[in-house]
């Protein structure tokens, strides 16, 4: 029945409307099933009542016309329930409801399932068979898996054939924070990477010219697009760069011209070959870089088929709206007509999202159901704090945003009063703020005139844009890039973080648990030689600078720290044995997992400082992927048990003197900001989005005030509890805007 189920949702998914796509189930589960009858009730809250909407094998003429009362029978049951109801013969039940307009009087058998969508019951799909009959295991499970796939191409076909785009909020992520205004303007991918076809050729050299021709064009449009953004922001373009330069990418395309194929298909396939590297990691930062090779690809694919990207015509008040935006699409917009981005792609660590915090663009990302086709022009409302959109928002809607809009600007200038001055608290407690980067190449981070330096320097990228590990001397200079750009400023920088949830195409791990099995320091403990060259590089990097702290991911045991750490001081004593005058740098450990929660004070005894990652922390703490949808809202970085884990972390390292600095995104939420303070963390590393904000809240509380804020909040039984418990203290504070327009 799997190619069956797959089969029929692929039809639905396909359907032009949703009677269409009620058609198409009705006749194709009653085919599967073989059962008599099969039928689809609609529920409509408002009207209170189930309503057939399709059918095959009742009469046809009572589709919408038989209403069923809320409650009332067999499907009200299901739909009450929620939940199947599986009967030998229905009319023998006191919840049996008798219509004859359907002619259903006819049949015994019956089994019932709720079309169920984020615990809302859209409807009861309904088996009918003419004899008694109880449906196998088999059959039920097929309806109930089928049910659950197709709730949400039900949901959207609805939401067309209603007409429901006024005033319907559009949920996805917020990327970047702030309320725009504008008019939406839809864009489309230029190029398709999966519609080109195989095509043999014979001139593999004429192919291959045509193919570094098509690179040249793109390296040059790229200069010309990171020349518009500001110097913070070219970061980003040095890293489209190297992914250009990479030999694994071009190298990979010119192998398979070699081989007979035509240049878009040896770039298709080079193409999908990487990205499917960095779709199966776990680090929602480092999955986003697959957006950015499907990019990159998009763009030579473009130069290949001699395309220009369309010409639109930009309102003065652009929201730029489509699947998966562009850099490119994203540079043809003239920069004061931006007002705001809403993507059904990406998430806020895509570079997209990067961008339009560094340009001040609201932005939401990851907008589910976002029905791009019908938005071109509409009048559109963007939430970049809570990652919604409005399109053509009632006049309550707008007059309401209008107005924190408003507050908004008002409590930016006073933020931007703050640029320059200390970040310390009320009581003159001095609470630094650090940056979290990553990115390959960089001249001048964003925020880096803010920050107190870095706190989180990813290792990562450079090893995953390459066909190889990085030698020394590669590592060195990324790594005295960093370094010299924030002397005298400290730079916290990670050793490697992969492993089975971050592979490296050229060091498979393949694992049936790859976010509890073989990753981060337990990788390259066990592979001495990739740990070895990394520290060295780190090391020798620092000569002259002496800025460098050393983080160690990941870690689990104590016998891990007691390995790395006798592994460094082998690198230092090695450095120095060949003359070079390097220095012994402080060295940390990540708390990520429950296990170094409960060690926290020895592992503070081992070591100089400890970092807490509280994304990862979290997600093991509440056993949740905050990348599933199925149980992402369960995910809460202000549940009281990780804030108590966080101050048993604190506490643990107060017994040996050491500092304790926190990095999640946890970090730079001025909400949590308020419980660590008061927690006695040291620091705090955050995107440079959140900077101003963060220290806005410290610089107007005294620790004894967090204090008590924090005691309260280990009170409280709930994240939501915590959450309005601090909202109410920064609104008692002239604070409110930190978090406005609500979460």
């Amino acid at each position: 029945m799997l190619e069956s189920l797959r089969r029929i949702v692929q039809e639905v998914n396909r359907a032009l409307s949703l009677d269409d796509a009620l058609h198409i189930i009705v006749s194709r589960v009653k085919e599967a099933v073989g059962a008599d009858v099969c039928s689809v009730y609609l529920t409509e809250p408002g009207n209170r009542e189930h309503v057939l909407l399709a059918t095959d094998g009742l009469r046809p003429e009572a589709v919408g016309q038989v209403r069923i009362p809320l409650n009332r029978g067999l499907v009200g049951w299901v739909a009450e329930k929620a939940d199947l109801v599986s009967l030998n013969d229905a009319s023998t039940h006191s919840r049996y409801l008798s219509i004859t307009e359907t002619g259903e009087n006819r049949f015994r058998g019956f089994l019932g399932v709720p079309i169920v969508q984020n615990r809302r019951v859209l409807g009861v799909l309904v088996l009918r068979q003419r004899e008694a009959r109880r449906f196998g295991d088999d059959e039920v499970t097929f309806v109930i898996t089928l049910a659950a796939q197709l709730a949400g191409a039900i949901e959207l076909g609805r939401m067309h054939q209603q007409d429901l785009m006024p005033s319907r909020v559009l949920s996805g992520m917020a990327a970047s924070p702030g309320i725009g205004f504008g008019t939406a303007v839809v864009v489309y991918p230029p190029a398709t990477l999966e519609a080109v076809p195989d095509k043999v050729i014979e001139d593999t050299a004429a192919e291959a010219d045509t193919f570094r021709a098509a690179l040249k064009d793109v390296s040059a449009e790229i200069d010309r697009i990171g020349d518009r953004f500001s110097q913070e922001d070219r970061a980003i373009f040095d890293a489209w760069r190297m992914m250009l330069e990479s030999d694994s990418l071009v190298d990979g395309a010119l192998q398979r011209i070699q081989s007979g194929s035509w240049a878009q298909a040896a770039l298709r396939d080079t193409i999908a070959e990487h990205t499917s590297v960095f779709d199966q990691m776990e680090d929602p930062y480092l999955r986003e870089r697959a957006s950015d090779v499907r990019d990159l690809g998009r763009w030579i694919l473009t130069r290949l088929q001699n395309q220009s990207a369309p010409a639109l015509v930009y309102p003065p008040k652009t929201i730029l709206v489509g699947d998966d935006i562009s850099v490119m699409q994203l540079s043809a917009v003239p920069t004061d007509s931006l007002a705001g981005i809403v993507s059904s792609g990406g998430s806020a660590s895509s570079h997209i999202a990067i961008l339009a915090r560094g340009m001040g663009l609201p932005a939401a990302m990851g907008v589910s159901d976002l029905p791009v086709s019908r938005m071109d022009g509409l009048d559109t409302i963007v939430d970049g704090y809570r990652g919604r959109a409005y399109a053509d928002p009632e006049p309550s809607i707008r007059a309401e945003y209008e107005r924190l809009a408003s507050d908004e600007q008002a409590f930016a200038a006073e933020l931007d009063a703050l640029r320059g001055l200390s970040s310390e608290t009320t009581d003159g407690f001095s609470f630094p703020l650090y940056l979290n980067t990553g990115l390959v190449s960089e001249q001048l981070p964003a925020g880096s005139d803010e920050a107190a330096g870095v706190g989180l320097y990813r290792t990562e990228l450079p090893f995953l844009v390459r066909d190889r590990f990085p030698g020394e001397s590669s590592q060195y200079n990324t790594y005295r890039r960093i370094l010299e750009i924030f002397t005298p400023r400290t730079v916290t920088i990670r050793t490697l973080d992969i492993g089975g949830d971050k592979p490296l195409s050229y060091f498979p791990i393949e694992e049936p648990n790859p976010f509890l099995g073989w990753r981060g320091i337990r990788v390259v403990l066990d592979n001495p030689q990739i740990f070895m060259t990394q520290v060295r590089a780190m090391l020798l990097a620092s000569v002259g600078l002496d800025n460098l702290q050393l983080l160690l991911p990941m870690i689990t045991t104590m016998d891990e720290i007691d390995e790395s750490l006798r592994m460094i001081r082998r690198a230092y004593n090695e450095l120095l044995s060949e003359g070079h005058a390097v220095k012994m740098p402080p060295v940390g450990v990540m708390i990520e997992v429950p296990a170094a929660v409960y060690q926290a004070e020895a592992f503070a005894g081992r070591v100089d400082f400890l970092s807490v990652g509280t994304n990862d922390l979290t997600q093991y703490l509440l056993a949740v992927d905050r990348n599933n949808p199925r149980v992402a809202a369960l995910y809460d970085d202000l549940h009281p048990a990780v804030l108590r884990a966080l101050t048993q972390v604190a506490a643990g390292a107060r017994v040996h003197g050491k500092e304790v600095s926190v990095c999640g995104e946890l970090a730079g939420d001025p909400l949590g900001a308020v419980l660590l303070l008061g927690a006695g963390v040291h620091s705090l590393s955050m995107s440079a989005a959140s900077l101003l904000r963060v220290k806005g809240v410290i610089r107007s509380l005294s620790r004894g005030r967090a204090r008590e804020l924090l005691n309260d909040a280990l009170r409280c039984d709930t994240g939501a509890a915590v959450r309005k418990l601090l909202i109410a203290a920064l609104d008692d504070i002239g604070l409110g805007g930190l978090v406005r327009p609500g979460r």
